[in-house]
């Protein structure tokens, strides 16, 4: 009996697609999942102090939770900048604000200190968190597709529910996105 084998290229590159075709069913279902009124996922990170931070210690507080892809690039930049110019006016309001991105804390650290944020940055290098809210999938630039943030804001009430989602953010203006939108006054 003569069997066909298949070259060995062959089936990796197939078993590349089929994962790569699973990966994105699987941010589509649970990006499908995420979405206004449903309870936002807990999570557990690690400050730019080192310190632990979570959803659960958020709870009776209103919480901005922006995911970004890089500390000191120019939009990831704009976006944190622009929340933290706006950071006195948040807690005023009741929110809190969480930045959260797959640099280390080290990153985190020189990027808050740099720029003197007031808030979290949470360090999710092994981007469960991202994964967890459906924000951690495929991009591509110039013609290349690689795994990276998707830029995301969810703003999360008192008790843990998804307000609203931003996934077309104004890096720049993200507080007044914000605030039109939800009509805080």
């Amino acid at each position: 009996m003569v069997g066909f084998i298949l070259p060995t290229t062959f089936c990796i590159d197939l078993f590349i697609s089929l994962f790569q075709v699973y990966l994105s069913n699987l941010k589509t279902s649970i990006m499908a999942s995420l979405s206004k009124g449903v309870k936002a996922p807990e999570f557990r990170g690690l400050n730019q102090k080192g310190e632990e931070i979570s959803l659960s210690g958020f709870k009776g507080k209103k919480l901005i939770l922006y995911f970004y892809p890089k500390d000191n690039t120019p939009g990831c930049t704009a976006e944190s900048c622009n929340l933290n110019d706006n950071y006195q006016m948040w807690l005023a309001k009741g929110y809190e604000v969480v930045g959260i991105s797959p640099d280390s804390i080290a990153s985190h650290k020189k990027f808050a200190d740099k720029f003197q944020f007031g808030f979290n940055l949470i360090a999710d290098t092994n981007t469960e968190i991202l994964q967890a809210y459906g924000v951690w999938g495929e991009k591509s630039m110039y013609g290349k597709k690689y795994m990276g943030v998707l830029r995301t804001t969810f703003v999360i009430n008192e008790d843990g529910i998804i307000e609203d989602i931003f996934d077309k953010v104004d890096t720049k203006n993200h507080t007044d996105q914000i605030i039109k939108t939800l009509d805080i006054k």
